[in-house]
């Protein structure tokens, strides 16, 4: 496995492999070093015969905060501003992309997927755990389709691949409002397949379920998840290059710069619609 990971921790025994994230930032929120080693990560187990499935969690008390807004706002900086013209709209556009790669990746892992959540998942933490197979929850989890409080499309594949799992209604809720949901109403919309009552129980059950799939025939497996995945990936990744394109288009306002200050400065923001 990948030596010197930074966000990430792998561990793997009898056929489970354990991917637990690590941040650095605060709540294992997702910064560059994330965006790098999920792609690889996954990439690697996809390839080793030893692990039949995944387990991904979170370290501490949270699975993650989302996006590390202050290390990745570079990303977008040359958006802000009068001259956001075609070069800088260009390079965001190949810098978004690379973050949905990294996502699709957890999807295209022709290993079972099992998300066990604790504690708060936030945007890029919602976009990842829908790219997984099976989702579980402890009690105290809240998830929340943040990114239209920062004046963002949710360009990562939450759009794109909750539908199926929560149905439309759910997710226009869930992607206009902004608004959290605990364990309870994440269960009874699907977005999590069962809850348990505190992490170390969610984290048992993710392994047990991981088990008894490590215990069938691999390539019969794979061969379930390939035929699940076969035509909603198609669709995903023709979503994913629109929102794409639609973002480099129209990210640019004064709304996001006003986000982004807003949270530098730990107030609520002030949106004008410009």
């Amino acid at each position: 496995m990948t030596d010197n990971l930074v966000s990430l921790k792998v561990d793997i025994a009898d056929g489970v492999a354990d991917v637990t994230l690590l941040g650095p930032g605060k709540g294992n929120a997702m910064g560059p070093d994330f965006w790098r080693e999920l792609p690889i990560v996954f990439g690697e187990l996809d390839r080793d015969d030893a692990v039949r499935a995944v387990v991904l969690t979170g370290s501490g008390a949270n699975f993650t905060y989302g996006l590390d807004l202050p290390a990745m706002s570079g990303d977008w900086a040359g958006l802000l501003g009068d001259r956001a013209l075609a070069k800088p709209r260009t390079e965001f556009l190949g810098k978004l992309r690379r973050l949905q790669d990294a996502v699709t990746a957890v999807a295209a892992c022709r290993k079972p997927v099992i998300a066990a959540v604790s504690g708060w998942c936030i945007g890029g933490g919602v976009d990842v755990i829908a790219a997984a197979d099976v989702r579980l929850a402890s009690a105290d989890a809240k998830f929340s389709v943040r990114e239209v409080k920062v004046a963002i499309v949710a360009d990562l594949g939450s759009l794109h691949r909750l539908a199926g799992i929560i149905g439309e209604g759910h997710l226009r809720e869930l992607a206009y409002s902004g608004r959290d949901i605990d364990a309870a109403r994440a269960e009874k919309i699907n977005l999590v397949n069962d809850v348990y009552p505190d992490q170390e129980a969610v984290l048992a059950a993710a392994r047990s379920l991981a088990a008894d799939i490590a215990a069938n025939p691999p390539l019969v497996v794979q061969g379930v998840k390939d035929v699940l995945n076969n035509q909603r990936e198609h669709d995903v990744a023709a979503g994913l290059r629109y929102v794409g394109a639609w973002n480099a288009a129209f990210l640019p306002s004064e709304d996001l710069g006003e986000a982004v200050q807003a949270f530098v400065e730990r107030r609520a923001p002030k949106f004008n619609g410009e």
